[in-house]
């Protein structure tokens, strides 16, 4: 259907009233200033995201593009951050913005911390490499405004760069105690050749939370994200993940989302280098107006390398659950091995899952593939276990974590994995599956 000018104009209003909600930075040096500007006119180009646009038919981005965002009262704590346990260095921001009084010094062997303030404030900084040019490659072929408003907007953040192996996983914590907040956060990754090092994202965030990583990974490097969104559900949260991979290099990501009002992750990975992996998975439960979107675009433009998408949703009630996936393998990146599944368990007859995969292969000796599923628990498995004295609720609770525990596989750090183990069971029992 095409677009009218009536629709542009309306486009075009609503990305500079999402323009207006933030104060323009200043005090950037000229690279960085140019680099807000290019995005604000990216921004005003395509205009704010709507219905009508083919990746996001299957969501409703209003309270992602509305001048203010909904407001979220639930800001009850029902237990410690999810990485509170693990030994990590934690950064903690509330309401977007960073509390250096309740962080860890920003201090790990192998890893340079700054501020991206006073990053974009240097007139020579590593940053200029990476910071807009991941989101702005990933604009192509498909519109990603969400992103573009970060790059336009955001002033929190931090500009991490990786020389050698970290000796402890970065934890980032975002608290949320304003029932009206609007937060907007840049991360800005740069690994070295041959470093390693992992992040963990968890927490609310905000009442509308928009957050973009750019993740450069240097030959021979490894980077490993573990994030866990949740626990109030009045949120609303738009998040981008831009990663480029060098040669022999691997990306590995997991997120586990837990309710939440509207959430969509995109995550865009580019192979530049040869030999090169990169794994993302998801798993993520909700019931009552739940949403829940992921949109991957993985770009095969190397030899031999291989990307994996794995994600699962269970939904319950009302529930909506989104997959877009798309793996594309450009002419010469031969050897290629992409893999794709993306499956929903729906616990009720009103749930609703929409999975649009894709495959576009231009090159002739690779091995791709991709499958979607959904369905009830399978009653044959139900049978056996209830056979066997199980408890119908207990039965079916053991089903849905085995269902979503193939996701969480993906995991490799088995303390993290048992960590997101806990709260997909913690989920579990606050909720009576059996209608």
């Amino acid at each position: 259907m095409a677009v009218t000018a009536k629709q542009i104009a309306a486009k075009t209003q609503a990305a500079e009233a999402l323009l207006a909600v933030f104060p323009a930075p200043s005090g950037e040096a000229g690279w960085a200033s140019a680099a807000r500007v290019a995005a604000r006119d990216r921004l005003l180009a395509m205009g704010a995201p709507g219905r009508r646009d083919e990746y996001w038919k299957f969501t409703d981005p209003t309270a992602l593009t509305a001048q203010k965002p909904l407001r979220s009262d639930d800001l009850r704590s029902s237990g410690p951050p999810a990485f509170n346990q693990v030994d990590a260095l934690r950064l903690v921001f509330v309401d977007g913005e960073f509390q250096a009084d309740r962080s860890d010094a920003p201090e790990v062997e192998g890893v340079e911390f700054q501020r991206l303030s006073d990053a974009l404030a240097a007139d020579i900084h590593w940053a200029k490499d990476v910071f807009s040019v991941l989101e702005e490659a990933g604009q192509t072929p498909v519109d990603r405004p969400l992103a573009a408003l970060n790059t336009a907007v955001a002033r929190e953040g931090f500009a991490i760069r990786v020389t050698g192996k970290a000796a402890r996983p970065i934890n980032l914590l975002y608290l949320h105690t304003d029932p009206d907040s609007d937060a907007a956060i840049r991360h800005v990754i740069k690994l070295e050749a041959g470093a390693e090092a992992t992040v963990l994202e968890n927490g609310p965030a905000a009442a509308r939370f928009n957050k973009v990583m750019e993740v450069s990974i240097g030959d021979d490097a490894t980077f490993n994200h573990v994030r866990v969104q949740g626990r109030d559900h009045d949120r609303t949260a738009g998040t981008g993940t831009f990663a480029r991979l060098g040669a022999r290099s691997a990306f590995k990501s997991f997120t586990l989302t837990v309710n939440g009002r509207l959430t969509r992750n995109e995550a865009v990975i580019e192979f530049t280098g040869d030999d090169a992996i990169a794994h993302i998975a998801g798993a993520s439960a909700g019931d009552g107006d739940f949403h829940h979107d992921d949109t991957v675009f993985i770009t095969h433009d190397a030899l031999r390398c291989e990307s994996r998408q794995v994600f699962k949703k269970v939904l319950r009630g009302a529930a909506r659950g989104v997959f877009q996936g798309k793996i594309l393998v450009k002419e010469g990146a031969q050897k290629t091995d992409g893999y794709q599944i993306s499956q929903a368990l729906l616990l009720s007859d009103h749930a609703e899952f929409n999975a649009k995969p894709e495959l576009e292969i231009y090159a002739d000796d690779v091995v791709c593939s991709h499958g979607s599923t959904c369905g009830s628990v399978d009653e044959t498995a139900l049978f056996y276990l209830r056979s066997r004295g199980v408890p119908l609720e207990a039965a079916q609770t053991m089903l849905v974590q085995a269902f979503l525990d193939e996701a969480v596989q993906e995991v490799e750090d088995d303390e993290i994995a048992d960590v997101i183990r806990d709260r997909v069971a913690e989920w579990m029992s606050r909720r009576t599956l059996s209608e």
